[in-house]
């Protein structure tokens, strides 16, 4: 596969337009339309940058013999927007919306599912006051976003209800868990992230009275 064939399909992959790689790179569209037509070959910052974004090492992108690229298929057609809506709804229609479990599907498991027309929403988890899981979406049976976290109850006081109360007002901006914010009472959320909905990483806590009581990190991004 030549690289300008394979810097088309990963930024597909990625579910990123032209004008959505040009923006993260704070590059013109028109090089990126250069480099995928075989008019121009991305200098060696623009490989890091790419590198960095995709979470892939730069000899992958640029090996003409690299196996890893041979199995690269294109991602489902579908609009980052439109994924970040849906999952918005689907949280607060499982665990946040005090949405009843389905089956489950590991041993103990703590199970809940969403779905509309093609797209699906499953968050499994394992655990009580320590706890681990993940959250994925799906598009016509294929996997293209996913989550992973890991948490846990470090004090008195804690509140499962709060914490669903402020994951219930999960950010457009910010959809991975709960607000950068929210406070009820003696109760206070707070959650940070870096990167964006293709690639990052956070870390969320709950104060009660100027004590924290929970504690949660959590990372993912766009998959295929």
């Amino acid at each position: 596969m030549v690289l300008s064939e394979k810097l088309a399909m990963l930024r597909k992959q990625n579910g990123l337009s032209q004008e959505q790689l040009a923006e993260k790179l704070k590059i013109a569209r028109q090089t990126v339309s250069k480099w995928e037509t075989g008019l121009a070959i991305p200098e060696l910052d623009g490989l890091i940058s790419l590198s960095r974004l995709y979470g892939i090492p730069i000899d992958r992108i640029v090996k003409n013999d690299d196996d890893c690229n041979l199995k690269l298929s294109p991602a489902p057609e579908g609009n980052t927007a439109d994924w970040i809506s849906f999952l918005i709804r689907a949280k607060r229609n499982c665990y946040a919306g005090h949405g009843a479990e389905v089956e489950p599907s590991r041993p103990k498991s703590h199970d809940l599912k969403y779905a509309e027309n093609n797209l699906l929403y499953i968050d499994t988890y394992i655990g009580g006051e320590k706890f681990a899981g993940e959250e994925a979406l799906w598009q016509n049976g294929i996997p293209v976003w996913a989550m992973n976290y890991c948490g846990r109850v470090t004090g008195e006081h804690f509140s499962g209800d709060f914490l669903k109360e402020a994951l219930y007002n999960v950010p457009a901006q910010m959809c991975y868990r709960g607000p950068e914010l929210y406070q009820n009472g003696d109760y206070v959320y707070h959650c940070k992230a870096e990167g964006s909905f293709e690639w990052y990483q956070g870390y969320e806590d709950i104060f009660y009275s100027d004590r924290k009581i929970y504690e949660l990190y959590f990372h993912g991004g766009l998959i295929q």
